[in-house]
């Protein structure tokens, strides 16, 4: 079961393996007792099925609470971007702790949050210049769209209120992103959700139906459905437009050749505010800080969080163009805050962060390893369940299939037999934390940390070997 320290091994606080299996249990049964789990099936946690303890990190490693070691091959939540244990980041946060913990950015400012804006402006594209901070990506999104309608009312424009994303996409759960998201198993429950949502086509060309045979194409068709909804529901009630750079759920949809610009040339054309929700992507996820510079396209808004900080603190941010910006910076405020947006040791965090993934060139080993990682995954194609391999970057997915050459896919019972029954349990118990997804058709992503090297990727890509080989035979 993954890589399990012996009997008579210790962890670095010395406490003996027994003593943490019974450690771990009684975590276990005070967590099902007092912890309610976020996203997660409450009940299917018992007393001969645990819930995980995971008790700290080193590097590109968690341990759990009985000692054993898992690769963290999805970065936390694609968040711990330089891995976990990093002193230089946790004297940061002692030193800003110690100067001052905590000061709000309501009609005041602190350094900290100064010297971060200026940084992630001049890392931006274009004229991105503006940086509203939040505690994450939620409310990020959630900001860039009351942004956007506010904007547009300040410029006369009362009707613009509608907001545009893409099928299958997930955008955060507060109400305002809720209604962004468009996974129905998220949105269900808290209907009736905040008006004006559309819906569009994702660029899955796997599953395409219009140009299945030509990706360029695909992609123009794809952009042309965002112009379909904008002229479907009227151009003087559209808002805003969000679109991930490359769609996490569902399984890592890259943008096809010429997407992006066509959707840039279409909102211009009809005053529609473009938002790139990079709360994933940026800060190297893909290779580059920002989407824009991985593709070639300048939004007017973008949405970060999670690798800001490299995961060691809550921060989230919505950065606004000049030209967004410039009727607040007069007698216009924009009403909106968050108490702990900007937290000054999060901004601390973030600033160390970043100097360290430019000191230690941690996008240059992105961009190195991204082609041997893509070629890696291909070669689990010789597997009869593996259909699809799509992303970039850190950040792939593998579309399990029951047939590759129909695509057929499991749905209902079968997935869930599949992905939880058997690949899931599979993965971990071998020593792998990742993600095995429904939404959409059966994905597993990876998204390891981005100080993840050679031998790293060839450890998961041998797991998964395993383990969709084993699936394959109960199929």
């Amino acid at each position: 079961m993954g890589d399990q320290v012996t009997v008579n091994e210790t962890i670095s606080d010395g406490i003996a393996v027994d003593d943490l299996h019974h450690a771990s249990h009684s975590y276990s049964e005070r967590a099902r007792r007092n912890l309610w789990l976020q996203m997660s099936r409450m009940g299917s946690y018992s007393e001969t099925n645990e819930v995980p303890i995971m008790v700290r990190g080193e590097g590109t490693w968690v341990y759990d609470a009985n000692g054993t070691r898992y690769f963290d091959g999805l970065s936390g939540l694609f968040t711990n971007a330089l891995g976990h244990g990093r002193t230089d980041i946790a004297a940061a946060a002692a030193e800003q702790i110690s100067e001052m913990a905590f000061f709000p950015l309501w009609t005041y400012a602190h350094p900290k949050a100064i010297e971060l804006a200026e940084k992630v402006a001049s890392l931006a594209p274009g004229d991105l210049n503006r940086v509203f901070f939040t505690t994450g990506g939620g409310e990020a999104v959630e900001s860039a769209w009351k942004l956007a309608r506010q904007y547009h009312r300040i410029r006369g424009d009362t009707d613009r209120y509608k907001v545009i994303s893409r099928d299958v996409a997930y955008h955060g759960t507060t109400m305002g992103a809720l209604t962004i998201t468009s996974l129905d198993s998220y949105r269900t429950q808290f209907e009736p959700l905040v008006p004006g949502a559309v819906k569009v086509p994702p660029t899955n060309f796997y599953r395409a139906t219009e140009h299945a045979d030509d990706l360029a194409a695909f992609g123009l068709w794809a952009a042309e459905q965002i112009e379909e909804a904008i002229l479907r529901e009227g151009p003087e009630t559209v808002a805003a437009v969000f679109l991930e750079p490359v769609q996490n759920a569902g399984g890592c949809f890259t943008p096809p050749p010429g997407y992006w610009q066509k959707v840039r040339e279409i909102c211009d054309r009809y005053g529609v505010i473009l938002v790139s929700d990079e709360v994933i992507c940026a800060f190297g996820r893909i290779g580059t800080w920002f989407g824009g510079q991985k593709y070639d396209y300048i939004p007017d808004i973008i949405t970060v969080a999670k690798g800001i900080t490299s995961g060691y603190a809550p921060l989230g941010a919505m950065i606004v163009s000049d030209r967004l910006a410039e009727p607040f910076q007069h007698d216009e405020s924009f009403m909106h805050g968050f108490t702990w947006a900007g937290h000054p040791v999060s901004c601390a965090i973030a600033l160390k962060s970043i100097e360290i993934m430019e000191n230690e060139h941690v996008l240059e080993n992105v961009r190195a390893n991204e082609e041997y990682f893509h070629q890696s995954l291909l070669a689990l194609k010789d597997i009869p369940i593996v259909g699809d391999v799509r992303g970039t970057g850190y950040f792939w997915g593998i579309e399990l299939v029951k047939d590759q050459k129909t695509k057929e896919t499991w749905a209902g019972a079968d997935a869930e037999k599949l992905l939880r029954g058997y690949v899931s349990p599979e993965i971990f118990r071998r020593g792998l934390i990742c993600r095995s997804d429904d939404r959409g058709d059966p994905v597993v992503q990876l998204a390891p940390p981005l100080i993840s090297t050679r031998e790293h990727i060839d450890l998961m890509v041998g797991i998964l070997r395993e383990v969709f080989t084993g699936a394959a035979k109960l199929s």
